[in-house]
């Protein structure tokens, strides 16, 4: 991704980002500005998602080339407030029980559109060439399945059809294979390459049901900006009753709980478990993030940057605004300075170990999906590298656990052995 957007963003976040001083901030402070934090994220995730919406509509009105190209940029646009707002998925069951809907994966992709033939799917997925694009109804089973009217109501209700969570019928990763189609290139350069004439009317259209992929893509699009704004309003603090007041209400101490554990889960078992480790133990593109565009590096970098967030006090708006406040780490100096500065070092190099991807993607164009090919022996290396570095910033997380008084932490590993 090459926008000048996204460079100015990566720019602002790679420096080292102030946290201002106050008088000894409380744990309630901390926690209450995570809860800001979360509410600037999750509204640029929805004017971002508004943005790519309004590039889908360009798209929709007038298939070509150059709309298409706006759309999958728009779609990589709205992904870099997404992907830092995973850091308030785990611990904050409000989150984690709501995300599947916007960021399964992987996903059956055969369930949505055309396929290859040599399509590799999940062994028994009653669902994974059901084409709801080219189909009225779905046979699933002893079930037959209306999907005459393609409406984000429908596309909810098929979300893990027939039991398997291989069927993601929504959110970015359904946007995006319809924007890219599948990556057949393996672990060679190249990502999707759908023609913008999938999305044409009459003679020009190509693959048949353009109709039908249209009106996906924007019932999508609608579902997306849906869950963005109930999310958004969940951390308003001009809302009552919703799970900010519910989370200031609670103990600061389970507060910051669930932003250590929040942290240390993403770290560990997610980004450095499930995202990462397996990918790269299967030389896998099937298990890569972001498999159809090839923005993996991109989710990665700013997976790990949410974490950042959280513990710094700190968040990079996309209109280049600065929120910035107490953090984990005002709490740690205040307990042992020194401590303090080791933890933040580990934290800036674990952002910078892991922005060696995007460097590998941006600079010498080999992407995730390059890296972890078997026998690519520097690329291995260098995403085990980012592994062992996240493993070593979930450590730094520990460590600031205890020196500040939150015990039981316990980050999830996702069941990996680091």
């Amino acid at each position: 991704m090459n926008t000048k957007f996204t460079r100015n963003l990566i720019a602002a976040s790679l420096l080292t980002l102030p946290v201002f001083a106050q008088a000894a901030p409380t744990k309630a402070d901390v926690v209450e500005h995570y809860a800001d934090i979360a509410h600037s994220v999750f509204s640029d995730a929805l004017t971002t998602a508004q943005s790519l919406d309004k590039a889908l509509d360009a798209l929709i009105a007038n298939p070509s080339e150059a709309n298409l190209n706006k759309a999958r940029e728009a779609w990589k646009a709205a992904r870099v407030p997404y992907q830092q707002s995973e850091v308030f998925r785990f611990g904050n069951a409000v989150v984690d029980d709501w995300e599947g809907q916007l960021n399964a994966w992987p996903l059956d992709e055969g369930l949505i559109d055309y396929v290859a033939g040599e399509y590799h799917y999940e062994l028994g997925n009653e669902g994974a060439k059901a084409n709801i694009i080219a189909n009225q109804s779905l046979q699933i089973g002893n079930s037959e399945i209306d999907v005459s009217q393609i409406t984000p109501e429908l596309l909810a209700d098929l979300n893990e059809l027939g039991g398997s969570e291989a069927n993601v019928a929504t959110g970015y990763h359904a946007i995006e294979f319809l924007l890219w189609g599948q990556d057949l290139n393996g672990t060679e350069r190249g990502a999707g390459e759908r023609q913008y004439t999938d999305f044409a009317y009459g003679e020009a259209c190509t693959n048949d049901n353009c109709d039908r992929r249209r009106a996906y893509l924007k019932a999508a699009s609608e579902l997306l900006q849906s869950d963005l704004t109930w999310m958004t309003q969940q951390w308003a603090a001009n809302v009552k009753g919703n799970y900010r007041a519910e989370l200031l209400a609670d103990s600061p101490e389970n507060g910051l709980r669930k932003m250590l554990f929040g942290m240390g889960s993403l770290s560990l078992g997610e980004l450095a478990g499930e995202r990462m480790k397996v990918a790269l133990e299967a030389n896998s593109t099937e298990d890569e993030h972001d498999c159809f565009s090839d923005n993996t590096h991109y989710s990665h970098y700013y997976n790990e940057q949410g974490i950042y967030n959280v513990y710094t006090g700190t968040y990079m708006r996309v209109n280049g605004t600065l929120v910035s406040g107490p953090g984990i780490h005002a709490l740690v100096e205040q307990k042992d300075k020194q401590a303090a500065k080791q933890i933040q070092a580990e934290f800036d190099r674990a952002r910078s170990q892991v922005y060696t991807l995007v460097q590998s993607a941006e600079k010498q164009n080999q992407h995730f999906d390059q890296l972890i090919a078997a026998g690519n022996k520097a690329g291995n290396a260098m995403v085990n590298d980012a592994i062992f570095a996240l493993v070593k910033q979930t450590a730094e997380i520990e460590r600031a656990a205890n020196i500040i008084g939150i015990s039981n932490l316990n980050p999830d590993t996702a069941d990996h052995q680091f």
